[in-house]
C-alpha cells in the first residue's frame, strides 16, 4: 500500500470513530493541585491544560467526534472545554460532548471505574453508531496520530488494541505492562506489578500500556455489559477488563508508539505527581527539548483569554536580567525582576527584585517585591508577599508548604491562608 492509499484508507477509519476521554479521576498524588480541580485540567506549559494533548491529538487524527468523561471537581475543566473547543461543527457530525456522572442506569450513581463510567454512557454511545470506539486517558503529555493505531486496529482484525511504551524495568511499576509474542498479540496483562516483566530481546525495559485502547464498538458494548454484570469487578480496564479479555483468548494486541520515519519512541510523560509535572515544564524550557509545542503541522488546541504581550519594565536603581531561558506567557508584567529557566503561565506580576529560578508559575500569581522562589511550583492566584523566600530554605518550607521529592516546594493559595475556593 503506497503513502496515498494509506493517508485515505487511516482517514475512513477515523470518521468512523470516537474517542472516549477519560477525564473523571482526582489525580491524588498531584497533591493539592488537585483539591480544586481534576488532574486533566491542571494548566501545563505556559498556556495549555493537560487534557488539551489529547483532543488536539484526535482532531489532528481527524476524529472529530469526542466524548469526555468527567467527575470529580469538574467545573474548571467544563469551562475551558466549553470556552475552547466549540470550534467544531455539528452541522457536520463534529462534537465534543462532556458526559458527567448523572446516574443514566438504574441504580447507577457515581462512576465505579474506568469501564464503568463508559458502560454507563453506552446509549450515547449506540446512538452515535460508531464502528471503532477509541478509549483515551486525560492526563497524559504527548503527541500522536491516533489513525495509525486504528489502522494497525483493523490491519489485525483486532478486537482491542492497546498503546505502548517501552518503559525502564523500576518505571513500569507504576504501569500495566504488557507481555507480547513476535506478531504483538498480547498474552498477559499486570497491572503495576511488582516485579514487571521484561521484553525478550531487552532485560531493561518493559512494555507498558499508556492507557490508550482501541475497540471494535459492539465488542466493547458485549464486553461492558459482562462487566457490569460481574459482582466481583471492580469495573476498571486495567485490573479487570483487559485481563478477562486475554483470559478469554480475544484478539488483543499491543500497538508500539513510534515515529514512522524514524522509528524511535516519541515523547510522552505521565505528569501525574508533582516533581513529573515540574520536570516535564522545566523541559520546555531547556534549549533541546523533545515536546514541539510550536509544530504547525501539530498544533496544540486551547483555550485562552485575549491578553496583551508580555511587558518587561527594567528597574534602573538595580539591574535585572529580565527572562533567560524562560518562557513567560501574555499578560505577564515583569518589573525589575530576573526571570530564570523557569515558565511563566499568563498573567503573572513580578514586582521589584524578585528572583524566580527554575520555577513554573502557574496564572494570576502575584509576586511581591524582593522575593527569592527557587524550584518551586506556585499554584493559579497566589499572592506571594513581599520579601517572601521559597525553595531557599527547605525545613522553613515544609513547614508552610508542601515539600515534594528532589526538594520541589509547592505553594498553593491555601497554603498562604487565601482561601480562593471557600465559601464564607
Amino acid at each position: 500500500m503506497n503513502i496515498e492509499q494509506t493517508s485515505r484508507y487511516v482517514s475512513r477509519l477515523t470518521r468512523n470513530t470516537i474517542a472516549l476521554v477519560l477525564a473523571g479521576g482526582r489525580g491524588g498524588r498531584l497533591c493539592q493541585l488537585t483539591d480544586w480541580r481534576v488532574k486533566p485540567a491542571v494548566p501545563f506549559g505556559g498556556k495549555f491544560r493537560i487534557i488539551d494533548f489529547p483532543l488536539s491529538n484526535c482532531v489532528n487524527s481527524d476524529i472529530r467526534r469526542i466524548g469526555v468523561i468527567t467527575q470529580y471537581k469538574a467545573h474548571s475543566l467544563i469551562r475551558h472545554i466549553q470556552k475552547g473547543w466549540g470550534f467544531l461543527r455539528g452541522e457536520v457530525g463534529e462534537f465534543v460532548e462532556l458526559m458527567p456522572a448523572q446516574q443514566r442506569l438504574r441504580n447507577a450513581s457515581w462512576y465505579s471505574g474506568t469501564a464503568d463510567a463508559v458502560y454507563q454512557n453506552l446509549d450515547i454511545l449506540r446512538n452515535h453508531q460508531p464502528e471503532y470506539i477509541l478509549v483515551l486517558a486525560g492526563d497524559h503529555i504527548y503527541k500522536m496520530d491516533y489513525g495509525v493505531m486504528i489502522a494497525a486496529h483493523y490491519e489485525n482484525n483486532a478486537d482491542m488494541t492497546v498503546g505502548c511504551i517501552e518503559t525502564p524495568i523500576e518505571m513500569a511499576k507504576s504501569f500495566g505492562v504488557m507481555t507480547v509474542d513476535e506478531t504483538g498479540r498480547v498474552s498477559k496483562f499486570t497491572e503495576k506489578p511488582a516485579q514487571p516483566e521484561s521484553l525478550p530481546n531487552n532485560a531493561d525495559v518493559a512494555m507498558a500500556s499508556m492507557g490508550i485502547y482501541v475497540f471494535k464498538a459492539d465488542y466493547l458494548y458485549k464486553k461492558l455489559i459482562e462487566d457490569a454484570d460481574d459482582q466481583h469487578s471492580t469495573h476498571d480496564f486495567g485490573k479487570d477488563l483487559i485481563p478477562r479479555l486475554i483470559a478469554d483468548n480475544d484478539r488483543i494486541f499491543a500497538h508500539r508508539f513510534r515515529d514512522p520515519v524514524t522509528g524511535k519512541q516519541p515523547y510522552w510523560r505521565d505528569v501525574g505527581t508533582v516533581d513529573a509535572f515540574w520536570n516535564a515544564n522545566m523541559e520546555l524550557v531547556s534549549v533541546d527539548t523533545e515536546l514541539d509545542i510550536y509544530d504547525k503541522n501539530w498544533p496544540i488546541w486551547t483555550y485562552q483569554e485575549q491578553l496583551p504581550p508580555a511587558k518587561f519594565i527594567r528597574n534602573h536603581e538595580k539591574q535585572s536580567l529580565g527572562a533567560v531561558d524562560s518562557m513567560v506567557s501574555g499578560g505577564c508584567i515583569i518589573k525589575g525582576a530576573t526571570i530564570l529557566r523557569s515558565l511563566l503561565f499568563s498573567n503573572v506580576i513580578a514586582n521589584d527584585s524578585v528572583l524566580i529560578e527554575d520555577s513554573v508559575i502557574l496564572p494570576d500569581v502575584k509576586i511581591g517585591a524582593n522575593s527569592v522562589i527557587k524550584k518551586a511550583v506556585i499554584d493559579k492566584g497566589c499572592v506571594i508577599p513581599e520579601g517572601t523566600e521559597i525553595g531557599v530554605d527547605l525545613e522553613k518550607d515544609q513547614q508552610r508548604f508542601q515539600l515534594i521529592k528532589d526538594g520541589i516546594v509547592l505553594v498553593t493559595p491555601d497554603m498562604l491562608g487565601q482561601e480562593l475556593h471557600h465559601s464564607r
